[in-house]
């Protein structure tokens, strides 16, 4: 057995389904230098409080960490771009943003691909570059044209799934679900996949010089804020 028949082991043992053969995937991931989330749903179950805001789990925070953290290593200590895509506003979302140092966060944004275009162009990416992970049906415009797509897995939508899986919208779809720790399966699966889970924790428990190299460059991201209007028009705001 080999790494990938390893990993693609592990991985339908927690009730992942690989749409994608593991080693396709695995050649599509070699290539990803922008990582994209929606929000409610995949960091969360979805449910809103009275204020309209959906919370996150350190556990998947510190996933999407790992992740940069082994593309960074990846790509020559490059960092890649990491971004928030949400349909509504959520102050949640814009904290994790700014206190993870990500690119981007966009809210309101109804047709998601010409947000992702947005950011695209300011960065210099093209879509193959772009690994997304997502769970509804306002998020399949950007899964269209993904280089990785994670659909975050749930029961109660059988035919959407359906849909997805035959339309070639998704390339791995996660055994958990939104707010049981489904980002921080597909960073870890990414990261398997990329080669670089075992150097990601060599270094990490080292922390000196490499991880805080990367830290430090981290740190140094200031995140962007836009709002996107009914129009399709996206102008910059101050966070939530």
């Amino acid at each position: 057995m080999n790494v990938h028949q390893e990993i693609e082991s592990l991985f339908t043992g927690l009730g992942g389904r690989f749409v994608t053969p593991v080693d396709t995937l695995a050649g599509k991931v070699s290539r990803i230098r922008a990582i994209v989330f929606d929000w409610d749903g995949v960091f969360n179950d979805g449910t809103k409080t009275g204020s309209g805001s959906s919370p996150f789990s350190e556990v998947d925070s510190m996933g999407t960490n790992l992740l940069r953290f082994g593309l960074w290593l990846h790509q020559g200590e490059q960092l890649p771009v990491a971004a928030v895509i949400t349909g509504v506003t959520n102050t949640m979302a814009d904290k994790l943003v700014g206190r993870e140092h990500f690119d981007a966060c966009y809210s309101q944004a109804k047709h998601k691909v010409d947000v992702l275009t947005h950011l695209l162009e300011r960065h210099g990416l093209q879509p193959h570059e772009v690994a997304f992970f997502f769970d509804d049906a306002l998020d399949l415009s950007v899964a269209q044209v993904a280089g990785v797509r994670i659909m975050i897995h749930r029961t109660a939508n059988p035919l959407l799934t359906n849909y997805v899986v035959n339309n070639n919208l998704a390339d791995y779809l996660t055994g958990h679900t939104g707010g049981q720790f489904a980002v921080r399966e597909g960073c870890e699966l990414l990261l398997g996949l990329l080669g670089q889970f075992e150097p990601v924790m060599l270094e990490r428990l080292r922390y000196r010089p490499v991880y805080d190299r990367y830290y430090a460059q981290r740190q140094q991201v200031e995140s962007a804020y836009w709002t996107v209007s009914l129009d399709g028009a996206i102008t910059a705001k101050e966070p939530g």
